[in-house]
């Protein structure tokens, strides 16, 4: 069975495509396919307030090509969730009903709080060490999902408007991260140690830079170092000689500095950077629901 997720984001729109194999009671999950198309909503929406007609036009004509690709892999279930740009654009309806009639994708806009739901509804959070305290940080272009984890269990989350591309158009406040912190410093008891657990793209890419394996932690100090290092290049620099993608390159300084200030308030040492994200939910609670209209008691999970 094949099932498909489309990340609608404010720095980039994703298509996620994976294959879930049954066997009795456990099943297998098998990445298929994944496209990234870097629109960048947020740069109209966080600046005009909505959505204007040349960043409309790419949204239309990258669904209709997300829908033909499902097409071509036979892909029997899909959602289509958008994300802090939709969100707040004032000409939202007219971009889902021109989406919708142009291309045949229905999109759903997530709140904050079911954006942070369908984050943390994956197979790693699932397999977590129990004894260990946890801030799941999930950093997008328009909005950060902050997730706090006790005993493997989801204790509070809450969304905060912290992204990347609102960043690199000034538009956080020091209001707003001042929010944020008392939220972490109330989440938290005094001295409690945590771990941090970081996703999205940027991070992705730090955890790579620094040479790291799938099984090994990112330390507070050598995000650190990351950021210093991508700072003494320009931007241009960052492509040419980091090899960086162009709409990579100029988000990766300010997805730095929201996980180091984060981490400060949270008192973080350690970093955990699965490859993992929203698209990983959306896929899950789809393979989820159809579980419970079948009547199925799947249990294992391997990836």
């Amino acid at each position: 069975m094949k099932i498909a997720a489309i990340d609608i984001g404010s720095n980039a729109i994703r298509l996620l495509i994976e294959e879930i194999h049954l066997d009795g009671s456990s099943y297998y999950i098998e990445k298929v396919s994944l496209t990234r198309v870097p629109v960048r909503l947020g740069e109209d929406v966080f600046t005009k307030g909505k959505i204007g007609k040349e960043k409309m036009r790419q949204l239309v004509k990258t669904m209709r090509a997300f829908w033909y690709l499902m097409d071509v892999h036979h892909v029997e279930y899909f959602r289509a969730c958008a994300t802090s740009a939709m969100r707040e654009s004032s000409n939202k309806k007219e971009v889902l009903d021109r989406v919708e009639k142009e291309a045949n994708v229905s999109i759903e806009i997530l709140s904050g709080d079911e954006e942070a739901n369908l984050i943390f509804e994956n197979s790693f959070v699932q397999n977590l060490n129990v004894a260990n305290n946890y801030l799941y940080i999930d950093v997008g272009g328009g909005s950060t999902e902050l997730t706090l984890i006790k005993h493997g269990k989801r204790i509070k989350g809450k969304s905060f408007e912290i992204g990347t591309v609102r960043m690199l158009n000034a538009a956080v406040s020091d209001e707003l991260w001042e929010k944020a912190g008392r939220w972490i410093q109330s989440a938290l008891e005094q001295d409690e140690k945590v771990v941090g657990i970081g996703t999205g793209g940027n991070i992705n890419t730090i955890f790579k830079n620094q040479g790291k394996k799938m099984t090994e932690v990112l330390s507070y100090k050598e995000l650190q170092e990351q950021y210093d290092l991508l700072r003494s290049y320009s931007y241009e620099q960052r492509i040419t000689k980091l090899k960086l993608k162009p709409d990579r390159a100029d988000v990766i300084i300010p997805a730095c500095e929201i996980y180091l200030k984060i981490a400060r308030y949270a008192g973080i040492q350690e970093i955990l950077v699965p490859k993992i994200g929203l698209a990983d939910g959306i896929i899950l609670d789809i393979f989820n629901n159809w579980k419970k209209t079948q009547n199925l008691k799947v249990g294992a999970v391997a990836n």
